[in-house]
């Protein structure tokens, strides 16, 4: 579907630019294809394109902060890719007003789609000078599941949209709304937090909307409620699926006029916030079961985010244990690191609790460690402690998870060379045929039998993959 206009890609990976560009060929009527902030400079000093694909890390220096002093018209829509797949990075892609954000390895499929809705677009928003901070915003993570979470809320940067954050608890839910706070519209205005179940129904609408002196017993003053707490700011409404219907009436009204008036008032106020809702519960079941507004659920599940539990992000777990030892560290616990037994124990834990059960066990182990170095010993201990014992995750199921996540990578960010299958056979191979061999004490006749081959295939394989029998 050649439409005649150009694209220019920015990316120093040889093998990424030359799929990048078979895959395009047929979107556009000219491509061109850089390496460098350098090039990419000296190209645009010439050419004006219509879309501009660019990396993050390149040789000499930032695809992202870079961009706006290339010159570029600020109208040209830009996709980034890239492989620092952090909040920071989503945020500053859109700080620069950029149409896209891809994560690395990232669909095929997905970046034609975007690459032909970006240029279908005839205007794009002008860069923001006052781009957000740039900081994790106490988000950690580089798991596919998390890299969704980062491309919304770096969406959400521009606009005021209500937000409904659905998870397991413990999963990171106003951790998010405060990310999307910090670097939305209205950041320079107050975070508000309120927790519906921890509120006694019977002032749940006084404390959403304020009261005025002598409304109810006890009520001996005017009191402002979250609403004009938030005013200007950011409105986080936790656990909104154990509201009662009575409140939900209320608040519904409010999100409908953007007016309320405060519990024993007459004056109509202006409800001037972001509203973002969280809760671990599931929604659709609430509301078929008659327990929670239908009206109420789509006015505030404008903009969904679904954060994965912990179980299904392990990869980043070495990760958070960092980061609480960090913070740990910061607040005065002491410095630990982790043998790579303990962190195998955390990695294939369950985490019923997610992230914050992760966070609390790590300062656990930080306070009750008698070594610097936490040994198996030390987390069996504190998992035992807490009352629910090791749950550890099938060796099957890591297996099938580890090979989903190379074989993404491999299928997405290389040239196809019709050998990935046979390159993960070989891989597997060579691990089991090492530790087989560990196991015997480099006995190869009762390798071949353990594993159930011939002694002779055995050899021949252990030539193949250049494994040293006496020294696998």
């Amino acid at each position: 579907m050649s439409n005649g206009k150009t694209i220019l890609l920015v990316e120093d990976d040889p093998a990424i630019a030359l799929i990048i560009r078979e895959t395009l060929t047929g979107e556009c009527g000219s491509f061109a294809s850089v390496g460098s902030v350098g090039e990419r400079n000296a190209w645009l000093a010439d050419n004006r394109p219509d879309l501009i694909i660019t990396d993050v890390v390149l040789p000499d220096g930032d695809g992202i902060d870079s961009l706006p002093g290339a010159g570029v018209d600020p109208a040209t829509p830009v996709i980034v890719l890239s492989a620092q797949n952090t909040l920071d990075t989503a945020v500053r892609a859109t700080g620069i007003g950029s149409y896209d954000y891809l994560p690395k390895p990232f669909d095929l499929e997905e970046l034609t789609a975007s690459v032909r809705a970006a240029l279908d677009r005839s205007t794009q928003p002008a860069a923001r000078a006052d781009a957000a901070q740039t900081d994790s915003h106490g988000l950690v993570g580089r798991a596919p599941a998390m890299q969704a979470v980062y491309r919304t809320i770096a969406r959400l940067a521009t606009n005021d949209l209500a937000v409904l954050i659905l998870g397991e608890s413990g999963t990171g839910k106003e951790v998010v709304a405060r990310a999307i706070h910090a670097t939305g519209l209205r950041r320079a205005g107050p975070f508000v937090a309120i927790n519906m179940a921890a509120i006694p129904r019977e002032l749940i609408e006084a404390e959403l909307f304020g009261h005025e002196k002598g409304a109810f017993t006890g009520a001996h003053s005017r009191n402002a409620g979250r609403f004009e707490q938030a005013a200007s700011g950011t409105l986080f409404l936790d656990e909104i699926g154990d509201m009662p219907l009575e409140a939900q009436t209320r608040l519904l009204r409010v999100l409908q006029s953007n007016e309320y008036s405060t519990v024993g008032g007459s004056q109509a106020l202006r409800a001037d916030v972001r509203v973002v809702a969280a809760t671990h519960r599931d929604m659709r079941t609430l509301v078929a079961d008659g327990r929670f507004r239908e009206d109420l659920f789509y006015r505030l599940n404008v903009i969904p985010v679904t954060l994965p539990p912990l179980r299904d992000r392990r990869s980043d777990i070495a990760t958070l244990v960092r980061h609480f030892v960090d913070a740990g560290r910061h607040s005065g616990l002491p410095d630990r690191q982790f043998s790579s037994a303990a962190m195998q124990i955390l990695e294939r834990h369950d985490w019923p609790g997610n992230v914050r059960e992760l966070g609390n066990v790590v300062q656990r182990l930080a306070v009750l460690s008698r070594d610097t170095t936490v040994a198996v010993r030390d987390v069996e201990s504190v998992l035992h402690e807490s009352g629910e014992g090791v749950t550890i995750a099938a060796p099957a199921d890591l297996i099938a998870r580890a090979v989903d996540d190379w074989a993404r990578e491999k299928l997405a960010g290389a040239e196809d060379d019709g050998e990935i299958h046979e390159q993960l056979e070989a891989i597997v191979e060579a691990a089991l045929l090492r530790r087989t061999l560990r196991e015997v004490r480099g006995n190869q006749l009762d390798a071949a039998r353990r594993l159930g081959i011939n002694r002779n295939t055995l050899r021949k394989r252990l030539g193949q993959l250049d494994i040293d029998p006496a020294h696998p």
